[in-house]
């Protein structure tokens, strides 16, 4: 069933969260569980209607430029070879299509397959520590193809469909309120918006709960990885099978909530009001003006929901909690709660 809403207009938290010390110091799944239960709970101290579990399982401090984001889906694919060679990394390099990566996370060898991916199961470990209704995310397809070196299909759209095959089986049983698909390349490469579009929707037909589609430019040491801007990207976004979208806006330039205003009313608008590539902390006032210009430039009823840009875990952990406690307070600030 879909997330009731209790107010006109609902926060929620992106996915990740800043890394956790005493967890990266001492790892183990008690810990790890306890972790996940800590960030659960701070954000629903703050008031956020619908935090995620902070994705704390998948942090690989060997592959930090990406969160886990990647390596933890493709890693553990059937047809995908880990152990990436000289030759392989040069292949990869040749493509020229990620400039931020200079090996990929690995090679396709054989047919897409889940492999030892369960992504049931790791919804179910946040699941008992979540006390109510929580989201669950995951990498888009499209991402994780252009983050391998294919070897075995030749052929971008047949691996990013196997990739979008093998995720789509196992979505209907994640044990969550939402399932949130993450796309990070897309806005920088619109020339393959269909593609991407083909991918997420295979996933999202078969998610069960409410579906929501985050999108960004990219954040990398507080850069923007993609350039661009979302008027390409408009009748992408229409043709998603999605119920809300989830959109960097607060780092963007103000003319880009011009463009999405282009976006139906079959789909609810998410938009950032939270700048996560910058220390400062947010005031109130801030993230309520925020919100207004947005309201005013799209229209009435068409913010559904208000967030962070993107998620947290390039940030110190003390930001992070402050930039929360900022979200849900500009928000009820603009609503007058």
């Amino acid at each position: 069933m879909k997330e009731e809403r209790t107010s006109e207009i609902l926060t929620t938290t992106v996915g990740s969260y800043a890394p956790i010390d005493w967890l990266l110091a001492s790892p183990s799944e008690q810990a790890m569980l306890d972790a996940t239960a800590a960030v659960i709970h701070t954000q629903r101290r703050a008031g956020v209607d619908l935090p995620t579990d902070g994705e704390l399982y998948r942090f690989d401090r060997n592959h930090p430029e990406t969160n886990g984001m990647i390596d933890y889906f493709v890693s553990q694919f059937g047809g995908v070879r880990r152990d990436v060679g000289r030759s392989d990394a040069a292949a990869f390099r040749s493509k020229g299509e990620v400039e931020f990566r200079r090996k990929p996370a690995g090679v396709v060898e054989g047919d897409i397959g889940e492999g030892t991916l369960d992504l049931p199961a790791a919804c179910q470990q946040s699941a008992s520590v979540a006390d109510g209704p929580f989201k669950f995310t995951m990498t888009s397809p499209f991402m994780l193809a252009r983050m391998l070196l294919d070897d075995h299909y030749n052929d971008v759209e047949k691996l990013t469909l196997a990739i979008a095959d093998a995720l789509a089986k196992q979505v209907a049983d994640i044990p969550a309120a939402c399932v949130q698909i993450d796309e990070a390349n897309v806005p920088g490469s619109p020339q393959h918006a269909a593609l991407a579009q083909a991918a997420i929707n295979r996933i999202l037909d078969r998610v069960t709960v409410e579906k929501a589609v985050h999108f960004c430019f990219g954040n990398y040491g507080g850069q923007s990885v993609q350039s661009g801007d979302w008027r390409p990207l408009v009748n992408f976004l229409n043709g998603l099978h999605a119920d809300h979208l989830i959109l960097e806006v607060a780092h963007r330039p103000r003319s880009d909530l011009d463009w999405l205003k282009g976006v139906g009313d079959h789909l609810s608008m998410g938009v950032g009001v939270i700048d996560v590539k910058v220390n400062h902390v947010e005031t109130a006032d801030e993230v309520a003006s925020r919100i207004e210009h947005a309201v005013e430039t799209l229209g009435p009823n068409r913010v559904g929901w208000v967030h962070p840009d993107c998620g947290f875990w390039m940030l110190n952990r003390t930001i992070v909690d402050r930039k929360i406690d900022a979200l849900v307070a500009g928000r009820d600030r603009f609503l007058g709660v």
